[in-house]
């Protein structure tokens, strides 16, 4: 006999929101010294001082909290953009995902990818610091959730998600170099990691998506006159959205 799964509880969906959120702000806050620090162009080194010209100090210190240090002055102000958007996707992804296994590693790496957006918008780059570690650390959180019981994916559809779309983004890039970054590619691996969670259909849906908003910024730049054909436009935020629409339709069909 299949005994029906008890539905939470509307506070306890209401706890799970704003823990969601919380931890999303909390995180958002300490992105801006990393965004300010990867900022560069690929040829020129991580930055080890703020616009005054202090030293970032060693360690993790040196890379979490305000792109300004303690010692300018005057005292540094929040800035609210990534604590905002990073709450707001973490509370939309646990929202669709509930209380499953799988939301904790959602939870992790919506700041280190709204990280990346930031950056690539910034200098049109997406720094192997952050997609490397992705790449590797995503596929075995997942493994992890994979014993957990609850979880309503699948770990092996997930591991050729990621090659799946790692090669379909290098093919792309080799036919176009210009019209698409190495980093581009590197990111596809995590994201197609995540998306391939929930199968193919999710898959191709959230890669899809990326493309279909990518395309309809372009266009509007055109029609706007803000660029033209040959203008780069950063790909990396749209990547990011596009897997994060996927993620969300693949949780709440799961």
């Amino acid at each position: 006999m299949t005994i029906a799964a008890t539905p939470p509880k509307v506070s306890q969906v209401y706890a799970l929101l704003i823990t969601a959120a919380l931890w999303g702000a909390a995180t958002g806050l300490l992105l801006p010294r990393a965004a300010y620090r990867l900022s560069v162009e690929p040829e020129e080194p991580w930055r080890r001082a703020c616009a005054s010209g202090h030293a970032f100090g060693p360690g993790p210190r040196g890379w979490l909290g305000p792109a300004a240090c303690a010692a300018c002055a005057p005292a540094p102000r929040p800035t609210w953009t990534a604590p905002a958007v990073t709450a707001l996707g973490c509370a939309v992804l646990a929202r669709a995902a509930g209380v499953r296994p799988e939301l904790a590693v959602w939870l992790l790496l919506a700041p280190l990818l709204v990280l990346l957006a930031t950056v690539d918008i910034r200098v049109h780059r997406l720094p192997d610091h952050l997609t490397l570690p992705l790449a590797l650390v995503t596929p075995v959180l997942l493994g992890v959730v994979a014993l957990l019981p609850g979880h309503t994916g699948s770990w092996p559809v997930a591991l050729l998600g990621g090659l799946t779309l790692g090669c379909a983004y290098l093919v792309l890039f080799l036919i176009n170099p210009n019209g698409l970054g190495f980093g581009d590619v590197k990111l596809a691996v995590p994201l197609g990691v995540a998306l391939g969670w929930y199968g193919w259909e999710i898959l191709f849906l959230g890669a899809f998506a990326g493309f279909l908003l990518g395309a309809v910024y372009g266009l509007g730049l055109l029609v706007l006159r803000r660029a033209d054909r040959k203008s780069a436009i950063p790909f990396g935020p749209f990547m990011i959205c596009g897997a994060t629409t996927g993620l969300l339709l693949g949780a709440l069909a799961a």
